[in-house]
């Protein structure tokens, strides 16, 4: 088995500065850690329960099967806030059939970003005992 103490994703944007300006300025993700120097330096952002890791630099775009899943406390603040930040909502929040609320916004690359909002009533909410 393997024991894992730590995980992240990793991203190669095709234009590092933008996607720190992204991620950091936009999203407004915190800082974990910064590594190495120049336009393709690494930077890792908090990604609640996990961490984002932005480095490197690609020549393509990252595979469009590859997504990010985020879960926020309220999806229509989120929605307000990204457009206020002049984030390109791909799709605004929306209560699907099996009950999250969710939103669809972009990476510069193209890389699929969902925000989700677990509401009070749902499921995943449900602890036994409690």
């Amino acid at each position: 088995m393997v024991h894992v103490l730590s995980s992240r994703i990793l991203l190669r944007p095709t234009d590092p500065e933008r996607s720190r300006a992204f991620y950091g300025e936009q999203l407004g993700l915190a800082v974990y850690r910064e590594f190495g120097t120049g336009p393709e330096r690494g930077t890792v952002y908090f990604l609640g329960g996990g961490f984002l890791e932005v480095s490197g630099r690609a020549q393509t775009p990252p595979d469009p099967a590859v997504r990010l899943w985020m879960q926020v406390p309220d999806a229509a603040a989120a929605h307000e806030e990204l457009t206020d930040a002049g984030v390109e909502i791909v799709r605004p929040p929306v209560k699907e059939p099996w009950g999250l609320v969710e939103m669809w916004i972009a990476d510069p690359d193209g890389t699929p970003i969902v925000l989700v909002e677990v509401p009070d009533d749902h499921p995943l909410r449900y602890r036994p005992g409690t």
